[in-house]
């Protein structure tokens, strides 16, 4: 794709936030592009899927396996809860499903820029299909994907800007992130 980055913005959030959050389905980019955003910004990368396994102790498989999906998605929040609470600017990629509670979307509105990262089907398909490190994708990786995708449609509606990834390289996405961002905090 050449030319300019052309993001699909909602309404940007007013004030000045000192924290980008990354959400999306798994394999849009937000680890690829939290970490060249990050470094661009001169901001602190933080994944929220390694600070739970940090905090815990356990890898997400093990949560998974330990409480099922409903006790991960309890320590995903308080870990969530956490880092919006942090002072230091920071760009956080949250795991795909942080968005499904409401608590969560509403925790990250109120204390960051939230960026929805967007890609199609067989994009997602080719980068995680293979990836046994995702519990939610054991089986049938392409079905599971296809469900999930279906199931979760809109949930990263909310977000203040989405990108769809899919052309885009990681820097032409963090270009259009920072330009966004730099236009909401000066307004």
């Amino acid at each position: 794709m050449s030319g300019q980055p052309n993001p699909q913005t909602a309404a940007p959030n007013k004030g000045t936030f000192n924290k980008i959050v990354l959400v999306g389905f798994m394999g849009t980019g937000k680890s690829t592009v939290s970490r060249l955003l990050a470094e661009r910004m001169g901001w602190q990368r933080i994944d929220s899927d390694e600070e739970i396994e940090r905090r815990s102790g356990k890898s997400i498989p093990e949560l998974f396996a330990e409480g099922g999906e409903d006790y991960f998605r309890d320590v995903e929040t308080a870990a969530l809860q956490a880092l919006m609470a942090l002072e230091q600017p920071s760009v956080i990629a949250t795991g795909g499903g942080a968005v499904l509670r409401e608590a969560n979307r509403a925790c990250m509105l109120s204390n960051s820029f939230v960026v929805a990262l967007k890609a199609d089907e067989a994009h997602i398909i080719a980068r995680v299909g293979n990836d046994p490190s995702r519990p939610l994708l054991q089986g049938d990786a392409t079905a599971n994907v296809r469900r999930l995708l279906d199931a979760r449609r809109t949930a990263y509606d909310f977000a203040t800007l989405s990108i769809d990834t899919t052309g885009l390289t990681p820097d032409e996405v963090c270009s259009a992130i920072i330009e966004q961002w730099t236009t909401s905090t000066s307004t």
